[in-house]
């Protein structure tokens, strides 16, 4: 398996069960009210593609509720949360948030 597609495999996991990393919400989206629809969205979100994908690690999306286009993306961190992970692709090393 290729590091691109270990990455890819570690957020498809991560995004599709909400487990194995960390969320984070701002206060914006937390606003609409429409948690449960926003989770919903980013766990089954499928249309990754050239311009919203260009490294195949599918690590971020968009879609839009209620008329408000939101985003979700992956940034990856030490284990600490101290500075960024030297390996995305080690989920041993890596916090997905």
């Amino acid at each position: 398996m290729s590091r691109t597609e270990r990455i890819r495999e570690l957020n498809d996991r991560c995004r599709s069960t909400l487990s194995g990393c960390r969320g984070m919400v701002t206060s914006g989206v937390a606003a609409l009210d429409r948690m449960d629809s926003v989770l919903r969205s980013v766990r089954e979100f499928s249309k990754f593609n050239a311009d919203n994908d260009p490294y195949n690690e599918h690590d971020f999306g968009s879609f839009v509720i209620d008329g408000h286009q939101l985003i979700w993306k992956f940034d990856y961190f030490d284990c600490d949360m101290q500075m960024a992970s030297l390996d995305p692709a080690d989920d041993t090393i890596t916090t997905r948030v």
